[in-house]
Protein backbone atom coordinates (compact mmCIF):
# COMPACT_ATOMS: atom_id res chain seq x y z
CA UNK A 1 0.00 0.00 0.00
CA UNK A 2 1.19 3.50 -0.72
CA UNK A 3 1.99 5.94 2.06
CA UNK A 4 -1.01 8.30 2.56
CA UNK A 5 1.34 11.21 3.26
CA UNK A 6 3.30 10.60 0.06
CA UNK A 7 0.07 10.22 -1.90
CA UNK A 8 -1.26 13.51 -0.52
CA UNK A 9 1.98 15.30 -1.35
CA UNK A 10 1.84 13.89 -4.86
CA UNK A 11 -1.71 15.15 -5.36
CA UNK A 12 -0.82 18.59 -4.03
CA UNK A 13 2.26 18.79 -6.26
CA UNK A 14 0.19 17.72 -9.25
CA UNK A 15 -2.47 20.34 -8.50
CA UNK A 16 0.17 23.04 -8.12
CA UNK A 17 1.78 21.99 -11.38
CA UNK A 18 -1.51 22.10 -13.29
CA UNK A 19 -2.36 25.48 -11.78
CA UNK A 20 1.05 26.84 -12.77
CA UNK A 21 0.57 25.52 -16.30
CA UNK A 22 -2.86 27.14 -16.54
CA UNK A 23 -1.58 30.51 -15.29
CA UNK A 24 1.37 30.44 -17.68
CA UNK A 25 -0.88 29.66 -20.63
CA UNK A 26 -3.39 32.32 -19.55
CA UNK A 27 -0.76 35.03 -20.08
CA UNK A 28 -0.05 34.04 -23.69
CA UNK A 29 -2.93 35.95 -25.40
CA UNK A 30 -1.50 39.22 -24.07
CA UNK A 31 1.74 38.68 -26.03
CA UNK A 32 0.84 36.74 -29.21
CA UNK A 33 -1.55 37.57 -32.02
CA UNK A 34 -4.49 35.44 -33.12
CA UNK A 35 -2.64 33.51 -35.82
CA UNK A 36 -0.28 32.08 -33.21
CA UNK A 37 -3.09 31.49 -30.74
CA UNK A 38 -4.98 29.24 -33.14
CA UNK A 39 -1.87 27.06 -33.42
CA UNK A 40 -1.85 26.74 -29.64
CA UNK A 41 -5.57 25.98 -29.52
CA UNK A 42 -5.22 23.20 -32.08
CA UNK A 43 -2.24 21.85 -30.13
CA UNK A 44 -4.21 21.81 -26.88
CA UNK A 45 -7.12 20.10 -28.63
CA UNK A 46 -4.72 17.47 -29.94
CA UNK A 47 -3.22 17.12 -26.45
CA UNK A 48 -6.63 16.19 -25.02
CA UNK A 49 -6.99 13.46 -27.64
CA UNK A 50 -3.40 12.28 -27.18
CA UNK A 51 -3.97 11.86 -23.44
CA UNK A 52 -6.79 9.43 -24.17
CA UNK A 53 -4.70 7.49 -26.67
CA UNK A 54 -1.66 7.21 -24.40
CA UNK A 55 -3.90 5.74 -21.69
CA UNK A 56 -5.22 3.19 -24.18
CA UNK A 57 -1.93 2.32 -25.89
CA UNK A 58 0.58 2.98 -23.13
CA UNK A 59 -1.22 2.16 -19.89
CA UNK A 60 -3.65 -0.49 -21.16
CA UNK A 61 -1.41 -1.82 -23.94
CA UNK A 62 -4.09 -1.77 -26.66
CA UNK A 63 -3.14 -0.65 -30.15
CA UNK A 64 -5.78 1.51 -31.83
CA UNK A 65 -5.83 3.23 -35.21
CA UNK A 66 -9.41 4.44 -34.80
CA UNK A 67 -8.72 7.66 -32.93
CA UNK A 68 -9.57 9.81 -35.95
CA UNK A 69 -12.97 8.09 -36.12
CA UNK A 70 -13.90 9.03 -32.56
CA UNK A 71 -12.54 12.56 -32.98
CA UNK A 72 -14.77 12.93 -36.03
CA UNK A 73 -17.78 11.71 -34.06
CA UNK A 74 -17.19 14.36 -31.40
CA UNK A 75 -16.72 17.11 -33.97
CA UNK A 76 -19.69 16.25 -36.15
CA UNK A 77 -21.98 15.40 -33.25
CA UNK A 78 -21.41 18.85 -31.78
CA UNK A 79 -21.86 20.54 -35.17
CA UNK A 80 -25.15 18.68 -35.73
CA UNK A 81 -26.58 19.09 -32.22
CA UNK A 82 -25.72 22.80 -31.99
CA UNK A 83 -26.35 23.64 -35.64
CA UNK A 84 -29.41 25.55 -36.86
CA UNK A 85 -32.40 23.41 -37.96
CA UNK A 86 -31.92 24.25 -41.64
CA UNK A 87 -28.75 25.46 -43.34
CA UNK A 88 -28.72 25.03 -47.14
CA UNK A 89 -29.68 21.38 -47.03
CA UNK A 90 -27.68 20.57 -43.88
CA UNK A 91 -29.84 19.99 -40.83
CA UNK A 92 -29.23 20.58 -37.13
CA UNK A 93 -31.09 20.33 -33.85
CA UNK A 94 -30.37 23.82 -32.54
CA UNK A 95 -29.46 22.67 -29.03
CA UNK A 96 -27.79 25.03 -26.54
CA UNK A 97 -24.10 24.76 -27.24
CA UNK A 98 -23.13 24.09 -23.61
CA UNK A 99 -25.44 21.07 -23.73
CA UNK A 100 -24.38 19.95 -27.20
CA UNK A 101 -20.67 19.79 -26.26
CA UNK A 102 -20.90 17.23 -23.41
CA UNK A 103 -23.54 15.22 -25.30
CA UNK A 104 -21.18 15.04 -28.29
CA UNK A 105 -18.45 13.70 -26.01
CA UNK A 106 -20.91 11.16 -24.61
CA UNK A 107 -21.87 10.05 -28.13
CA UNK A 108 -18.20 9.47 -28.93
CA UNK A 109 -17.85 7.43 -25.74
CA UNK A 110 -20.94 5.40 -26.70
CA UNK A 111 -19.36 4.67 -30.07
CA UNK A 112 -16.32 3.39 -28.21
CA UNK A 113 -18.61 1.32 -26.01
CA UNK A 114 -20.18 -0.24 -29.12
CA UNK A 115 -16.72 -1.30 -30.31
CA UNK A 116 -15.47 -2.30 -26.85
CA UNK A 117 -16.52 -5.99 -27.11
CA UNK A 118 -14.10 -6.29 -30.02
CA UNK A 119 -11.42 -4.38 -28.11
CA UNK A 120 -11.90 -6.66 -25.10
CA UNK A 121 -11.24 -9.81 -27.11
CA UNK A 122 -8.41 -8.68 -29.37
CA UNK A 123 -4.99 -7.26 -28.71
CA UNK A 124 -1.89 -6.11 -30.50
CA UNK A 125 -1.83 -6.04 -34.28
CA UNK A 126 -5.23 -7.74 -34.55
CA UNK A 127 -6.90 -4.95 -32.60
CA UNK A 128 -5.02 -2.35 -34.61
CA UNK A 129 -6.27 -3.79 -37.91
CA UNK A 130 -9.83 -4.14 -36.59
CA UNK A 131 -9.86 -0.54 -35.34
CA UNK A 132 -8.48 0.65 -38.67
CA UNK A 133 -11.73 -0.45 -40.28
CA UNK A 134 -13.58 2.18 -38.24
CA UNK A 135 -11.68 4.96 -40.00
CA UNK A 136 -12.83 3.75 -43.42
CA UNK A 137 -16.39 3.27 -42.19
CA UNK A 138 -16.31 6.77 -40.76
CA UNK A 139 -15.08 8.28 -44.02
CA UNK A 140 -17.91 6.58 -45.91
CA UNK A 141 -20.53 7.84 -43.45
CA UNK A 142 -19.18 11.39 -43.35
CA UNK A 143 -19.35 11.67 -47.12
CA UNK A 144 -22.80 10.14 -47.54
CA UNK A 145 -24.85 11.37 -44.57
CA UNK A 146 -25.20 14.74 -46.26
CA UNK A 147 -28.09 16.14 -44.15
CA UNK A 148 -26.03 15.56 -40.99
CA UNK A 149 -22.43 16.01 -42.12
CA UNK A 150 -22.72 18.18 -45.22
CA UNK A 151 -20.99 15.49 -47.29
CA UNK A 152 -17.61 16.17 -48.85
CA UNK A 153 -18.19 19.92 -48.56
CA UNK A 154 -18.49 19.70 -44.77
CA UNK A 155 -20.55 21.95 -42.53
CA UNK A 156 -20.11 25.01 -40.35
CA UNK A 157 -19.77 24.87 -36.56
CA UNK A 158 -21.79 27.01 -34.15
CA UNK A 159 -19.63 28.93 -31.63
CA UNK A 160 -19.86 27.94 -27.98
CA UNK A 161 -21.96 30.44 -26.03
CA UNK A 162 -23.45 31.08 -22.61
CA UNK A 163 -26.53 33.31 -22.18
CA UNK A 164 -25.83 35.08 -25.46
CA UNK A 165 -22.12 35.53 -24.70
CA UNK A 166 -20.03 33.72 -27.30
CA UNK A 167 -17.24 31.84 -25.53
CA UNK A 168 -15.58 31.02 -28.84
CA UNK A 169 -16.97 33.85 -30.99
CA UNK A 170 -16.72 37.63 -31.32
CA UNK A 171 -19.96 38.79 -29.74
CA UNK A 172 -20.07 40.89 -27.65
CA UNK A 173 -16.78 42.67 -28.30
CA UNK A 174 -14.64 43.61 -25.28
CA UNK A 175 -11.02 44.29 -24.30
CA UNK A 176 -8.85 43.02 -21.45
CA UNK A 177 -5.92 45.26 -20.47
CA UNK A 178 -6.14 46.90 -23.87
CA UNK A 179 -6.08 43.59 -25.75
CA UNK A 180 -9.19 42.88 -27.88
CA UNK A 181 -10.62 39.50 -26.91
CA UNK A 182 -12.03 38.04 -30.11
CA UNK A 183 -12.89 34.47 -31.03
CA UNK A 184 -9.36 33.10 -30.84
CA UNK A 185 -8.53 34.70 -27.50
CA UNK A 186 -11.72 33.34 -25.94
CA UNK A 187 -11.22 29.92 -27.50
CA UNK A 188 -7.71 29.90 -26.02
CA UNK A 189 -9.12 30.00 -22.49
CA UNK A 190 -11.73 27.35 -23.29
CA UNK A 191 -8.91 25.11 -24.53
CA UNK A 192 -6.87 25.75 -21.37
CA UNK A 193 -9.78 24.67 -19.18
CA UNK A 194 -10.35 21.56 -21.28
CA UNK A 195 -6.66 20.59 -21.20
CA UNK A 196 -6.23 21.09 -17.45
CA UNK A 197 -9.42 19.14 -16.68
CA UNK A 198 -8.34 16.34 -19.02
CA UNK A 199 -4.87 16.12 -17.45
CA UNK A 200 -6.26 16.14 -13.91
CA UNK A 201 -8.78 13.42 -14.75
CA UNK A 202 -6.17 11.31 -16.54
CA UNK A 203 -3.67 11.58 -13.67
CA UNK A 204 -6.36 10.45 -11.26
CA UNK A 205 -7.03 7.37 -13.37
CA UNK A 206 -3.49 6.32 -14.23
CA UNK A 207 -2.08 6.85 -10.73
CA UNK A 208 -5.02 5.28 -8.93
CA UNK A 209 -6.40 1.76 -8.70
CA UNK A 210 -7.76 1.72 -12.29
CA UNK A 211 -4.33 2.63 -13.63
CA UNK A 212 -2.62 -0.13 -11.66
CA UNK A 213 -5.20 -2.64 -12.88
CA UNK A 214 -4.74 -1.54 -16.50
CA UNK A 215 -0.97 -1.87 -16.15
CA UNK A 216 -1.36 -5.37 -14.77
CA UNK A 217 -3.66 -6.29 -17.66
CA UNK A 218 -1.11 -4.89 -20.11
CA UNK A 219 1.84 -6.74 -18.61
CA UNK A 220 0.27 -10.12 -17.85
CA UNK A 221 -3.38 -10.85 -18.52
CA UNK A 222 -3.20 -14.32 -16.95
CA UNK A 223 -1.74 -12.95 -13.72
CA UNK A 224 -4.28 -10.13 -13.67
CA UNK A 225 -7.13 -12.60 -14.08
CA UNK A 226 -5.69 -14.79 -11.31
CA UNK A 227 -5.68 -11.77 -9.00
CA UNK A 228 -9.38 -11.23 -9.64
CA UNK A 229 -9.06 -8.33 -12.07
CA UNK A 230 -11.83 -8.45 -14.71
CA UNK A 231 -9.55 -8.27 -17.73
CA UNK A 232 -12.16 -7.80 -20.44
CA UNK A 233 -13.98 -5.17 -18.40
CA UNK A 234 -10.85 -3.06 -17.98
CA UNK A 235 -9.83 -3.44 -21.63
CA UNK A 236 -13.29 -2.33 -22.75
CA UNK A 237 -13.32 0.53 -20.24
CA UNK A 238 -9.97 1.80 -21.51
CA UNK A 239 -11.35 1.93 -25.03
CA UNK A 240 -14.46 3.81 -23.93
CA UNK A 241 -12.37 6.26 -21.91
CA UNK A 242 -10.04 6.88 -24.84
CA UNK A 243 -13.05 7.48 -27.09
CA UNK A 244 -14.41 10.09 -24.67
CA UNK A 245 -11.09 11.98 -24.70
CA UNK A 246 -11.12 11.78 -28.50
CA UNK A 247 -14.65 13.19 -28.56
CA UNK A 248 -13.57 16.15 -26.43
CA UNK A 249 -10.66 16.74 -28.81
CA UNK A 250 -13.11 16.62 -31.70
CA UNK A 251 -15.34 19.27 -30.16
CA UNK A 252 -12.37 21.58 -29.53
CA UNK A 253 -11.02 21.00 -33.03
CA UNK A 254 -14.40 21.81 -34.58
CA UNK A 255 -14.65 25.01 -32.55
CA UNK A 256 -11.11 26.00 -33.54
CA UNK A 257 -11.68 25.52 -37.27
CA UNK A 258 -15.27 26.73 -37.29
CA UNK A 259 -15.87 24.26 -40.10
CA UNK A 260 -15.51 20.46 -40.41
CA UNK A 261 -14.76 18.39 -43.51
CA UNK A 262 -14.32 14.60 -43.81
CA UNK A 263 -10.84 14.84 -45.33
CA UNK A 264 -9.35 16.01 -42.04
CA UNK A 265 -10.46 12.91 -40.11
CA UNK A 266 -8.65 10.27 -42.15
CA UNK A 267 -6.00 7.67 -41.44
CA UNK A 268 -3.21 10.26 -41.38
CA UNK A 269 -4.82 11.85 -38.32
CA UNK A 270 -4.85 8.51 -36.48
CA UNK A 271 -1.19 7.96 -37.33
CA UNK A 272 -0.33 11.46 -36.13
CA UNK A 273 -1.92 10.70 -32.77
CA UNK A 274 0.11 7.51 -32.44
CA UNK A 275 3.23 9.56 -33.18
CA UNK A 276 2.22 12.02 -30.45
CA UNK A 277 1.95 9.23 -27.89
CA UNK A 278 5.20 7.62 -29.03
CA UNK A 279 7.24 10.83 -29.01
CA UNK A 280 5.89 11.78 -25.60
CA UNK A 281 6.41 8.33 -24.10
CA UNK A 282 3.72 5.65 -23.98
CA UNK A 283 1.66 5.92 -20.82
CA UNK A 284 2.91 9.40 -19.89
CA UNK A 285 0.26 12.12 -19.59
CA UNK A 286 2.71 15.00 -19.68
CA UNK A 287 4.63 13.32 -22.48
CA UNK A 288 1.45 13.00 -24.55
CA UNK A 289 0.85 16.74 -24.15
CA UNK A 290 4.39 17.52 -25.26
CA UNK A 291 4.14 15.14 -28.20
CA UNK A 292 0.83 16.69 -29.25
CA UNK A 293 2.33 20.18 -29.26
CA UNK A 294 5.28 19.03 -31.36
CA UNK A 295 3.27 17.08 -33.94
CA UNK A 296 0.49 19.66 -34.25
CA UNK A 297 2.42 22.91 -34.00
CA UNK A 298 5.55 22.06 -35.99
CA UNK A 299 3.99 21.97 -39.50
CA UNK A 300 1.87 25.04 -38.74
CA UNK A 301 4.84 27.00 -37.39
CA UNK A 302 7.01 25.93 -40.33
CA UNK A 303 4.29 26.98 -42.75
CA UNK A 304 3.94 30.37 -41.07
CA UNK A 305 7.70 30.97 -41.01
CA UNK A 306 8.19 29.65 -44.54
CA UNK A 307 5.55 31.97 -45.97
CA UNK A 308 7.37 34.94 -44.47
CA UNK A 309 10.96 33.87 -45.19
CA UNK A 310 10.42 31.98 -48.44
CA UNK A 311 12.72 29.12 -47.38
CA UNK A 312 10.23 26.34 -48.17
CA UNK A 313 8.08 25.59 -51.18
CA UNK A 314 4.43 26.53 -51.26
CA UNK A 315 1.94 23.86 -50.29
CA UNK A 316 0.92 21.61 -53.19
CA UNK A 317 3.81 22.71 -55.42
CA UNK A 318 5.52 19.34 -55.22
CA UNK A 319 8.61 20.66 -53.42
CA UNK A 320 9.65 20.56 -49.79
CA UNK A 321 6.75 22.39 -48.22
CA UNK A 322 6.09 22.71 -44.47
CA UNK A 323 4.00 19.53 -44.29
CA UNK A 324 6.66 17.46 -46.09
CA UNK A 325 9.48 18.77 -43.91
CA UNK A 326 7.42 18.16 -40.76
CA UNK A 327 6.72 14.57 -41.86
CA UNK A 328 10.44 13.97 -42.37
CA UNK A 329 11.19 15.40 -38.93
CA UNK A 330 8.53 13.20 -37.32
CA UNK A 331 9.95 10.12 -39.04
CA UNK A 332 13.46 10.88 -37.81
CA UNK A 333 12.14 11.56 -34.29
CA UNK A 334 10.22 8.29 -34.14
CA UNK A 335 13.21 6.23 -35.29
CA UNK A 336 15.56 8.07 -32.92
CA UNK A 337 13.22 7.60 -29.97
CA UNK A 338 12.71 3.90 -30.64
CA UNK A 339 16.48 3.34 -30.83
CA UNK A 340 17.86 5.82 -28.31
CA UNK A 341 15.09 6.62 -25.82
CA UNK A 342 12.05 4.29 -25.93
CA UNK A 343 10.59 6.21 -22.99
CA UNK A 344 10.16 9.30 -25.17
CA UNK A 345 10.10 12.87 -23.91
CA UNK A 346 8.86 11.74 -20.49
CA UNK A 347 11.90 9.53 -19.84
CA UNK A 348 14.22 12.14 -21.32
CA UNK A 349 12.85 14.80 -18.97
CA UNK A 350 13.28 12.47 -15.98
CA UNK A 351 16.89 11.78 -16.93
CA UNK A 352 17.56 15.49 -17.38
CA UNK A 353 16.00 16.34 -14.01
CA UNK A 354 18.05 13.61 -12.31
CA UNK A 355 21.25 14.90 -13.92
CA UNK A 356 20.49 18.45 -12.75
CA UNK A 357 19.88 17.22 -9.19
CA UNK A 358 23.15 15.29 -9.21
CA UNK A 359 25.06 18.31 -10.48
CA UNK A 360 23.58 20.52 -7.77
CA UNK A 361 24.44 17.99 -5.07
CA UNK A 362 27.93 17.43 -6.48
CA UNK A 363 27.43 13.69 -6.93
CA UNK A 364 28.46 11.59 -9.86
CA UNK A 365 26.15 8.99 -11.46
CA UNK A 366 26.03 5.96 -9.20
CA UNK A 367 27.18 7.84 -6.12
CA UNK A 368 25.10 7.33 -3.03
CA UNK A 369 25.12 6.05 0.53
CA UNK A 370 25.56 2.47 -0.64
CA UNK A 371 28.81 3.38 -2.43
CA UNK A 372 30.36 5.34 0.44
CA UNK A 373 33.09 3.26 2.09
CA UNK A 374 33.95 3.82 5.77
CA UNK A 375 37.18 2.55 7.35
CA UNK A 376 36.57 -0.74 9.11
CA UNK A 377 36.68 -0.62 12.90
CA UNK A 378 39.49 -2.55 14.61
CA UNK A 379 38.13 -5.44 16.71
CA UNK A 380 38.82 -5.14 20.48
CA UNK A 381 40.99 -8.29 20.60
CA UNK A 382 43.29 -6.88 17.90
CA UNK A 383 43.59 -3.64 19.85
CA UNK A 384 44.57 -5.64 22.97
CA UNK A 385 47.22 -7.69 21.09
CA UNK A 386 48.68 -4.53 19.61
CA UNK A 387 48.87 -2.94 23.06
CA UNK A 388 50.67 -5.97 24.59
CA UNK A 389 53.13 -6.16 21.68
CA UNK A 390 54.26 -2.60 22.26
CA UNK A 391 55.16 -3.44 25.84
Amino acid sequence: MSDPTTSTRSRVARAVGLLTLALALAAVPFYLDGSWLIIGVLSMAAAVGAIGLTILVGTAGQLSLAHAFFIAIGAYAYAYLAGPPSESGVSGLGWPTLLAAPVAIAISALAGLAFSPVAARLRGLYLGVASLGLVFIGQHLLRNLVPVTGGSNGRSVTPLELLGFELTGRSPAFDVLGVPFGARERLWFVAIIALVVAMHFAYGITRGRPGRALTMVRDNQAAASALGIPVQHYKASAFVLSSAFAGAAGVLTALAFGYVVPQYFGLILSINYLVMALIGGLGSIGGAVGGAFIVTALPLVLDRLASGLGILAAGGSGGYDATTVASIVFGVLVVAIIILEPGGLAQLSRRTAAAIRRRRSGKKPGDGPAHTQQPAATPPEHQERKHSATH
